[in-house]
């Protein structure tokens, strides 16, 4: 066993056998994150339902204001984790990351924390610091995407 592996790394006495190698284990382990991403988002959507589900049947009232956050935070779970699962798969065919969908993703996660942001319990310095990391953000797709569409055209 030893001596095969051995053997292996042997082969990795060029620079192009060794980075053939690496794509290759970067390969596997995207195929891997994407099939752990598919069980993440089939989880949350069922986590979704089976929430949704007894807040319909077990409560009386309309949905109230702290059920409604939980669900929508809940629904940007399951966003977020597309969008992850998009950044894979983008990868995978491309081999590159795409900063534009980082970028959005982390706009979609922080954008969640606002959504079910509970005012109450959070400070000044809390808000002024998720605005900051909103801004920064948004000037960072805008500077993404100005210098995509120069590189198309």
């Amino acid at each position: 066993m030893l001596k095969k592996i051995f053997r292996r790394i042997s082969r990795f006495d060029s620079d192009q056998n060794f980075l053939h190698f690496t794509e290759n284990v970067e390969v596997i382990i995207s195929k891997i994150l994407s099939l752990a991403m598919i069980v993440v988002i089939i989880v949350s959507v069922c986590d979704l339902l089976i929430y949704l589900g007894k807040e319909l049947l077990h409560n009386d009232h309309t949905l109230l204001k702290d059920t409604l956050f939980v669900i929508f935070g809940l629904f940007l779970n399951v966003l977020i984790a597309l969008e992850i699962l998009e950044n894979i798969t983008a990868y995978l065919k491309k081999h590159v990351i795409q900063v534009e969908l980082v970028i959005v993703t982390s706009l979609i996660a922080v954008s969640r924390k606002i959504i079910i942001l509970d005012l109450e319990k959070k400070t000044a310095a809390d808000l002024i610091g998720l605005s900051t990391a909103i801004l920064a953000l948004s000037i960072s797709y805008l500077i993404v995407r100005y210098t995509n569409n120069r590189h198309d055209t």
